[in-house]
């Protein structure tokens, strides 16, 4: 029986105790090494015991909308194709986005996702996204769920996406021109926190995204469970939450915005390892 809370909880307050304790050893005393420290020895606890995980939770749950039959045409998902014939889900993940002509479009897991629970399943889109960006301590949609399931079949592969079709290769270049696109009231970019090396907002390490190196670490870690906000957010949410920090306009699930930016992202981060659902700050 799973009881991620309590190991969670557990890993918290061990973390508390053990913290001042920290900025006695290794390198460096300074309050940034000392808190460094203590993050990592957080983050190393909660990998040493997956099942500590509450994103495994939402895996399971999505699993279940995954083989259960919903909607006016009472269809189970298990006919979508997610790129590797239909209802493959072993790693599937780890070559999306990709190119599907039965929709004439680039799409990500969500994306295809959605799409399959309306032409499968009869849902309209708005039944298949409720609720799109839940807030925190709330349980993510069941396209997300599905989502978090379909990335867990891929846990320890690595990325493959192909950039072969002229629409793979169109939505690599939109996500990479958005990448490092200033706009918006405080004319910010995704690049203005994630192209360099080194930065912190707050307790919050800022991976340089557009290097390689750095994506390969931490791109394959989502749909993740946050612990800042106790729900699982995937690629979407992610994304857009980044766009509400930056003030900009909800940008809409499975817009072309998102597509592309996950594009980018993950070629960046080709040849690195899944382990989706992880557990983030």
């Amino acid at each position: 029986m799973r009881t991620p809370f309590l190991v969670l909880t557990a890993a918290l307050l061990a973390v508390s105790v053990t913290h001042p304790a920290a900025a006695q050893v290794g390198s460096g005393n300074s309050p940034d090494a000392a808190t460094e420290r203590g993050l990592e020895q957080y983050r190393r606890m909660l990998k040493d015991d997956p099942w500590s995980n509450p994103g495994l939770l939402d895996a399971d749950r999505g699993e279940a909308l995954w083989k259960t039959a919903r909607g006016p045409k009472n269809a189970t998902l298990e006919a979508c194709d997610l790129g590797k014939g239909p209802g493959v889900v072993d790693g599937a993940f780890a070559e999306l986005p990709r190119y599907f002509a039965d929709a004439d479009r680039v799409q990500d897991v969500e994306t295809r996702i959605v799409w399959c629970m309306e032409k499968l399943q009869g849902l309209t889109r708005a039944e298949a996204l409720k609720p799109p960006y839940p807030s925190g301590g709330q349980p993510v949609g069941d396209a997300g769920a599905i989502a978090t399931f379909i990335a867990s079949k891929s846990h320890g592969k690595t990325f493959a996406a192909k950039l072969d079709h002229a629409k793979e290769k169109e939505a690599f270049a939109l996500g990479e021109t958005l990448f490092f696109r200033r706009q918006g009231p405080m004319d910010f970019a995704c690049a203005t926190c994630h192209a360099d090396s080194g930065k912190r907002i707050r307790l919050q390490e800022l991976p340089f995204l557009s290097r390689p190196e750095e994506a390969k670490k931490v791109i394959g870690e989502w749909p993740a469970y946050r612990v800042s906000s106790t729900h699982v957010m995937t690629m979407t949410h992610r994304i857009y939450d980044c766009f509400w920090q930056m003030r900009l306009p909800r940008v809409e699930y499975g817009s072309d915005v998102t597509i592309a930016l996950t594009s980018y992202l993950v070629q960046k981060a080709a040849g690195g390892e899944i382990t989706a659902p992880a557990i983030k700050r």
